[in-house]
C-alpha cells in the first residue's frame, strides 16, 4: 500500500507543522498522533493521485480546530493584541523566542495560512484546498499574519490601515 508508506514518509513534516502550530512539544506529538490515527481510518477516502501531503495537513488542521473548539467556550473575533516585551541584545536566541510567542499570539486561522506557506512552502492554491478556504482569503490572512508578527516584533500596536472612499 503506497500511501501507507508516504504517511510514514511524512511524520517529520507533520510532526514540524504540529510544533509551530500547538507550541508546546508532548501537544504536537499528541495532534501528530491523532491526525495519523483519523488518516489511517479514513485512508479509504483519500483520492488517489492528489497530494497526500495536503491531504495529511487538512486532516490535520480539522483534528486541531475540533480540539480547539473543545477547549474554548468562546473565541472572540478581534482580540486586542498583547504586546511583547523588547528583544533583548544578548543573542539571535531571544529573538527566534519572541517570534515564536508572537506567532503562538495569532489568531488560529493567521497563524495556520502563516505556517503552512512559510514553513512547510505550500502554495497559496494548495493552502486554500488543505483549509477549505479560497484564494483570496489565504492571501488576506497572510497579510493580516503578516502585519500583526511586523508590529508585534518592533513593540507596536498593529495599525489599521483604513482608506476613505468618497
Amino acid at each position: 500500500m503506497d500511501e501507507a508508506k508516504r504517511l510514514v514518509e511524512l511524520i517529520p513534516r507533520l510532526r514540524r507543522y504540529a510544533r509551530a502550530l500547538v507550541g508546546e512539544r508532548s501537544s504536537a506529538d499528541d495532534l501528530v498522533q491523532d491526525t495519523l490515527e483519523r488518516a489511517w481510518a479514513k485512508l479509504h477516502l483519500y483520492r488517489r493521485g492528489t497530494d497526500l501531503r495536503a491531504w495529511l495537513f487538512t486532516v490535520m488542521h480539522n483534528v486541531h480546530v475540533n480540539r480547539v473548539r473543545a477547549t474554548r467556550s468562546s473565541d472572540p473575533l478581534e482580540e486586542e493584541m498583547p504586546e511583547l516585551a523588547q528583544r533583548g541584545t544578548q543573542s539571535d536566541a531571544l529573538l527566534v523566542r519572541d517570534l515564536d510567542r508572537a506567532v503562538a499570539r495569532l489568531p488560529a486561522d493567521q497563524r495556520a495560512v502563516l505556517l503552512l506557506v512559510t514553513l512547510e512552502e505550500m502554495s497559496y492554491e494548495q493552502v486554500a484546498r488543505t483549509l477549505g478556504i479560497p484564494i483570496g482569503t489565504v492571501m488576506s490572512r497572510l497579510s493580516r499574519a503578516r502585519e500583526k508578527l511586523r508590529a508585534m516584533m518592533l513593540g507596536q500596536s498593529p495599525s489599521a490601515k483604513l482608506t476613505l472612499v468618497k
